[in-house]
């Protein structure tokens, strides 16, 4: 998982969108889908056509009340959203997904995610809430990156010009976003996405 960037010029803030319990937030989802270019924002895996998607709270305590925002939602796959919603009052406090220190407190190492500091209690929470330490979860993650390197290598291009190319032509195909930047030292443009 990487920190999430929830832009300032989003088409949720600017059409003043309401999550309505029960109604239609399908322009929500659309959007945040689009922020996240497709990426579950916890499992950081393709959320393709047959994926169930949900908007999840991250913060379930806030749904259905005036503190609910746009900061509180993300587009995710439906497993990790049911699983979650039922333990939240057992991990706090918690690190937000937004925090601006997110890749500094939780680490990236070996295809697993670790707090920074044994101590660091939110994102140690964070990591099991959000079941970030998974085994197999770790263990897809690790396959496609150890099949990301063998391509790359038959491919015969540099690694940078292999992921551009990559996104331009099969953007469903570039995921594990975080695990792709710290083990390949690859940068994953989307904004290549945006000049299609």
């Amino acid at each position: 998982m990487r920190r999430i960037d929830k832009p300032s010029d989003s088409k949720i803030l600017l059409d003043k969108l309401l999550y309505k319990v029960k109604g239609d937030n399908k322009k929500i989802a659309e959007t945040l889908c689009t922020e996240q270019n497709n990426i579950c924002a916890y499992t950081e895996t393709y959320l393709g056509r047959t994926d169930k998607k949900d908007i999840e709270h991250f913060n379930p305590t806030l749904k259905s009340t005036e503190a609910d925002s746009y900061q509180n939602w993300f587009l995710v796959k439906a497993q990790w959203n049911s699983e979650k919603a039922v333990k939240w009052d057992s991990y706090q406090p918690i690190l937000h997904p937004t925090d601006s220190e997110f890749e500094k407190r939780v680490v990236y190492f070996d295809s697993e995610y670790i707090t920074a500091s044994p101590i660091d209690q939110e994102a140690n929470n964070l990591i099991k809430l959000l079941k970030l330490d998974d085994p197999e979860l770790a263990i897809e993650r690790r396959s496609y990156l150890e099949n990301l390197k063998e391509t790359l290598e038959l491919s015969g291009k540099p690694g940078q010009q292999y992921i551009d190319d990559l996104l331009k032509t099969r953007p469903s195909l570039v995921y594990f976003i975080r695990a792709i930047q710290e083990e390949l030292h690859i940068r994953v443009n989307f904004d290549l996405l945006k000049t299609k």
